[in-house]
C-alpha cells in the first residue's frame, strides 16, 4: 500500500474494435470541448483507438494542440517483414502514439497470445519509444478458486521477464478482472486493491520500492462514472482503463473528473 500523491492519475479509453476515422475525429473533438485545463493538470486522459483512427487523431490533437494522449490496442513483436496483417512499433512510434495496450484479455482470448508474446511486444513497444499498457487479470474460474492474485503476479512476471528497471519505470499496469469486462459485473474497490497493491509488491521484488511507488496501475473492468470515485480511492489505484463508458464521451469525462463523482 502506497501514497497515491506522486502518481498523475491515467484515465484511459479503450475503444476496442468501434468508430471509424471520422466517428473518432467527432468523438476527440467531444472530448476536448468537455474537458478543460484543470481535469488534464489533474488527470492524464488518453484514448486507445483501431489502427485506421491513429492518423486522424494524430492531425486533430497535434493542429489543435490537445491535451489528450493516444496510442493502440496492440503491436507486433516484429519491427518489419513478412508478418501479413501487423502494425509494428516503429509504425505507432512514427504517428506519435504515447501508449500502445499488451496483452489485453481480448487478445489472449481470442488471439491465443500468452505471456511470451506479451513480453516480446512489451520489449517491441520500447524498442521504439512506446509506453505498454499491460494488461493483467484472471478468469472466473481462477477467481473462484482464489488464486487470482498468483495468477496475475505470474503473468506481471512472465509479461517483464528480461525488461530492465529503466524501461520497467515508464510501464502502466491494468488490472482487468475477465469475467468483470462487459458483462456489468464489477470487482469490489477491496478486490481491485488485493491484486493492485500485489502488483506492487511485485514490482518492488523483482526491481525496487522507489520504482514500484512510481508506476500506476489501473483498474479495468465495467467502470462507469456511478462506480469510479470508489475504486480510485483506494491506495493503490491509479486510474481506469475504461472499455464501453468510454465510447460515450459525455460519461468518460465524468469518469476524468472521478474526484467530483
Amino acid at each position: 500500500m502506497t501514497e497515491q500523491s506522486t502518481r498523475t492519475p491515467l484515465m484511459a479509453g479503450n475503444w476496442k474494435m468501434n468508430l471509424n476515422h471520422l466517428e473518432a475525429i467527432r468523438h476527440v473533438q467531444k472530448l476536448a470541448f468537455g474537458l478543460t485545463d484543470k481535469d488534464h493538470d489533474a488527470v492524464e486522459v488518453a484514448v486507445l483507438v483501431p489502427f485506421t483512427d491513429l492518423r486522424s487523431v494524430q492531425t486533430l490533437v497535434e493542429g489543435d494542440r490537445l491535451r489528450i494522449r493516444y496510442g493502440a490496442q496492440d503491436v507486433s513483436a516484429h519491427d518489419s517483414g513478412a508478418y501479413t496483417g501487423e502494425v509494428s512499433g516503429p509504425m505507432l512510434s512514427k504517428l506519435k502514439c504515447t501508449y500502445v495496450a499488451i496483452g489485453h484479455s481480448e487478445r489472449r482470448q481470442y488471439h491465443g497470445e500468452d505471456d511470451a508474446l506479451v513480453n516480446a511486444k512489451v520489449k517491441a513497444a520500447y524498442r521504439h519509444g512506446l509506453t505498454p499498457i499491460l494488461c493483467v487479470g484472471e478468469g472466473l474460474d481462477v477467481r473462484k478458486a482464489g488464486n487470482q492474485v498468483a495468477h496475475t503476479l505470474a503473468q506481471v512476471d512472465g509479461a517483464l521477464k528480461d525488461v530492465t528497471a529503466e524501461q520497467a519505470a515508464t510501464v502502466v499496469i491494468a488490472y482487468e478482472p475477465v469475467w468483470a469486462i462487459g458483462t456489468g459485473e464489477v470487482a469490489t474497490p477491496e478486490d481491485a486493491q488485493e491484486v493492485c497493491g500485489a502488483i506492487r509488491g511485485r514490482l518492488a521484488e523483482l526491481y525496487d520500492q522507489e520504482l514500484a511507488d512510481a508506476v500506476r496501475i489501473q483498474y479495468g473492468g465495467s467502470v462507469k462514472s456511478g462506480n469510479v470515485a470508489a475504486i480510485m480511492a483506494q491506495p493503490d489505484v491509479d486510474g481506469a482503463l475504461v472499455g464501453g463508458a468510454a465510447l460515450d464521451a459525455d460519461e468518460f469525462v465524468k469518469i476524468v473528473r472521478f474526484r467530483d463523482q
